[in-house]
């Protein structure tokens, strides 16, 4: 099993899962707990339309393992509700036969490193976090800007309790399925959402300050590593749909040195950028829809009742995301229609699916994010062999 081109046929796919309408009986506010119901009846059906796509192309399809018990869920540390394994890709990625599934201790580590003074000591995991001196951990909670009553020791611990929570989801699927992958808590961090594999070339975030030695020890040897400046999730910026083909939000790298001769289609305003007024609106409260006794918390039911009677329908009909999985070179899965773009498929005799992912910017995650790809035919291709 691997893959090298993600737009050679597809064969395995894991497709995210989030929590049932019944994880949300808790809430004891009919409002809030009726739209967090709504959200998350539609969400499995989009869930099961792009399934159902995948299927028609004889794609097997595995999904992250959830328990029933919502309690299982609850992180003290944090006093809120985990994540639902919802985005696969941020977690897991393949490259060529290597299945890796990141830790956020990476995360972790880089952050540390990248404010220690030479009188701080090197941590590697959490539990080396929790043991710091207490000057130093008052000096982390400084620089995080946390809340005095939330220790960075608590929070860093919290999300490594949610990130493993979703990791279990994940790895119970794996295992079922028989599928072997590589936990990896190495040094660096391997973000599946920001590194673009096109054969032989891997596009990688150059703003994690990572050597290509390091990354090639994690990755592997063969492939040459091209560094970006870019930071997010590239996946949500732009798209190699095929070779000579990308589809992008903007100049996000320079195309013309990265993938000299390629057709570019730009698209400036759509996506992330058209949404803007609910992301701000969101990010005033940020996880709040997990937290117990926020239920009744106006501006929580202020943000889902926004985002279900204003922003839905809005995304539906106007906006089209990058953010793309290709099943083929003749096949790509995308969430709307755009012209511009569908007139570029057309030209290279290319077939869009729609699949509306309708609640993707409430998730923070569009079609790709939302899966990703296990397993590919096709071997290594080497697109620029003049760089040698």
């Amino acid at each position: 099993m691997s893959v090298y081109q993600h737009w050679d046929k597809l064969k395995t796919c894991m497709v995210g899962k989030s929590y049932p309408p019944e994880f949300y009986s808790w809430i004891k506010n009919p409002k809030a707990r009726t739209a967090m119901e709504k959200i998350a009846t539609e969400t499995e059906e989009d869930f099961q339309s792009l399934i159902e796509i995948l299927k028609s192309f004889n794609v097997k399809v595995i999904r992250p393992e959830i328990s029933g018990n919502h309690e299982e869920y609850y992180i003290p540390e944090l006093d809120r509700y985990s994540r639902a394994p919802l985005t696969p890709r941020d977690h897991l990625g393949k490259y060529g036969d290597r299945l890796i599934l990141r830790s956020v201790e990476n995360y972790i580590k880089y952050w540390y490193d990248d404010i220690k003074d030479s009188s701080w000591p090197n941590i590697e995991t959490i539990d080396d976090i929790k043991n710091l001196p207490k000057r130093i951990l008052n000096e982390l909670e400084h620089v995080f800007n946390l809340d005095e009553e939330i220790k960075v020791h608590h929070k860093t611990a919290g999300e490594e309790t949610n990130t493993f929570q979703i990791k279990q989801a994940i790895t119970k699927s794996l295992e079922k399925n028989n599928i072997d992958y590589i936990h990896y808590k190495g040094k660096i961090t391997v973000d599946n959402a920001s590194v673009c594999r096109v054969g032989k070339d891997l596009y990688y975030p150059g703003l994690l300050n990572h050597t290509e030695d390091e990354i090639k020890n994690v990755l592997g040897n063969q492939y040459r590593i091209n560094m970006y400046e870019g930071d997010g999730h590239a996946d949500s910026c732009f798209c190699p749909v095929v070779p000579g083909l990308i589809v992008s939000l903007h100049g996000y790298i320079l195309y013309e040195k990265s993938f000299p001769g390629w057709k570019v289609v730009e698209l400036p305003g759509q996506s992330w950028d058209k949404v803007k007024e609910f992301m701000e609106l969101k990010t005033k409260n940020k996880g709040k829809w997990w937290v117990p006794g926020e239920e009744n918390n106006e501006s929580l039911i202020t943000c889902v009742e926004e985002w279900l009677d204003n922003w839905v329908g809005y995304v539906e009909e106007t906006v089209f995301d990058v953010n793309m999985l290709v099943i083929d070179k003749k096949n790509v899965i995308v969430n709307n229609y755009n012209k511009k773009v569908f007139d570029a498929f057309e030209e290279f005799g290319i077939t869009p699916h729609i699949c509306n992912f309708r609640h993707r910017y409430f998730w923070d995650g569009g079609i790709h994010c939302i899966t990703s790809d296990i397993e590919r035919e096709g071997e290594m291709i080497d697109y620029f062999p003049e760089r040698g």
